[in-house]
């Protein structure tokens, strides 16, 4: 069985926060859950690097485009290497074989595309043209860059995206094309209901030449958000090789709620243009807010992903942004709420119970656990949980099994065996106690994959190998967050 799996390329006019490395991590504990089922995984991420905007930036900084886009890009790969992200493939639209390829796939919807004149709003902070309708509710003034719109009269190519809406509505009403959550299916739907316009696919290579060009036109370039998308079929190699056939559709497209309409309206538009199946899921998760307050440099509130690993590492990170950000709504980060999860959670309950469960045997019975049983807990909760992107709830199906055990081992008291010399029951009660962090740890694995190791290390020779350290190390709340 073949599995892909991609994340939406982020665009690289700024430098990675949070909120991309939470699309990261959910994106591979589904590579990593499925590689554990026996599946052949593609896990895709990348960057998005053409476009006005990454001019701007680049010119800011006094580099030229490529220098600059090299530069962010390159923090993209080292920040997914700081929290053990497993992805196989990393495009940038840079790439030449990205390039080369979305040349091919404009000319194979070349009959679907037109050439037509452009009056209406641009924004260049989104990279995107907006309606007349949401100039007029937002008062000209775009709410996430605080800058009016543009107005553009320009002379574009065109795709005819309202000849596929019929199609997508269907797919999406059906679950064909499954949209999750329910409420980002239902938001997506009203967008649609009376249709869909056609969309400009090009700008005057006059107005943005830092794109790719638009195959027997050297005035225009593929308006950057059309050719992004294309991102998820090039890195497979469409058309011709063996991967995009083996590999798409996608099993899963991992996204944010704030690019909803580009990848379950004009994506799904291209591919039927191009003949091909959509993905079979689309997964949409919430922003993450800091102290409830929306991430912002002029606030001053980003925090960089490597403040939080270095202070509670990789799998503490990962372990919060997929349990205490909800799955399918906006969630919120504080140092504070942070560090109760960390010395509550993963050091009193998970570290607690792997700590007494081998001090115990080391002392009682020379290290040597005996016959460890095989699992006994029904994970079918937590399998569906994981089916559904439902990253919170698989967890929490984790730590019913945590507490569970911590429970089992105060009810049992193991210590009063020993000191009672039942030496019989003791290696029983013991045996349970490992067996059931064995299965902890395969159920962490997707989710903590160092944490998972360090268990199975510990348990799983049925020979207790200490490694020194405890798991999690009690962590003080700092007085002020890090800068």
């Amino acid at each position: 069985m073949n599995y892909y799996v991609a994340t939406s390329i982020p665009y690289v006019n700024g430098e990675p926060h949070i909120g991309h490395a939470m699309e990261f991590i959910m994106a591979d504990v589904l590579a990593r859950a499925a590689r554990a089922q026996g599946q052949t995984v593609i896990y895709s991420t990348g960057t998005d690097e053409h476009g006005g905007k990454v001019v701007e930036s680049a010119t800011k900084l006094k580099l030229t485009p490529k220098v600059y886009v090299d530069q962010i890009s390159q923090q993209f790969r080292d920040m997914q290497k700081l929290l053990n992200i497993s992805n196989d493939r990393f495009i940038r639209t840079t790439d030449a074989g990205h390039e080369q390829r979305a040349q091919i796939i404009w000319k194979n919807l070349s009959k679907d595309i037109y050439k037509g004149k452009y009056i209406g709003w641009y924004c260049t902070g989104c990279e995107s043209f907006v309606t007349e309708a949401v100039v007029k509710e937002n008062k000209n003034i775009c709410p996430y860059h605080k800058k009016p719109y543009e107005k553009l009269e320009e002379e574009n190519y065109f795709f005819k995206l309202s000849k596929y809406a019929t199609q997508i509505r269907s797919a999406i009403e059906t679950g064909a094309f499954l949209i999750l959550p329910a409420t980002r299916k239902h938001e997506i739907l009203n967008v649609i209901k009376d249709g869909l316009d056609d969309i400009s696919i090009s700008r005057p290579k006059d107005k943005i030449s830092w794109g790719i060009a638009v195959p027997g036109d050297p005035n225009q370039v593929m308006y950057v958000w059309f050719e992004a998308l294309l991102n998820y079929i090039t890195v497979l190699g469409y058309p011709e090789h063996k991967d995009f056939k083996a590999f798409w559709p996608a099993n899963v497209q991992v996204i944010g709620k704030d690019i909803l309409r580009f990848h379950a309206a004009i994506w799904p538009g291209i591919l039927l243009g191009l003949g091909l199946p959509l993905p079979k899921l689309l997964y949409v998760h919430g922003f993450v807010n800091i102290g409830g307050e929306k991430m912002s440099k002029s606030l001053g509130n980003v925090i960089p992903p490597h403040e939080i690993v270095e202070k509670y590492g990789a799998d503490a990170f990962r372990y919060y942004f997929l349990r205490h950000v909800p799955s399918y709504e906006d969630g919120d980060f504080t140092w504070e709420r942070m560090d109760e999860a960390y010395n509550n959670e993963l050091a009193n309950e998970l570290g607690n119970a792997v700590q007494r469960t081998a001090v115990l045997i080391q002392k009682n019975q020379n290290g040597i656990i005996g016959d460890i049983p095989p699992p006994s807990h029904d994970t079918a909760k937590y399998r569906e949980a994981l089916e559904k992107c439902q990253f919170d709830r698989a967890l929490d199906e984790v730590w019913d099994q945590v507490r569970g055990l911590n429970q089992y081992i105060d009810e049992e008291k193991p210590w009063e065996l020993a000191r009672a010399k039942e030496a019989d029951h003791l290696r029983e009660i013991l045996a349970d106690q490992a067996g059931s962090l064995l299965e902890i740890a395969d159920m962490l694995a997707p989710f903590m994959p160092e944490t998972s190791l360090k268990i199975r290390h510990t348990f799983e020779e049925g020979v207790i190998r200490l490694s020194g350290n405890t798991l999690f190390p009690r962590q003080d709340i700092p007085k002020k967050t890090p800068k």
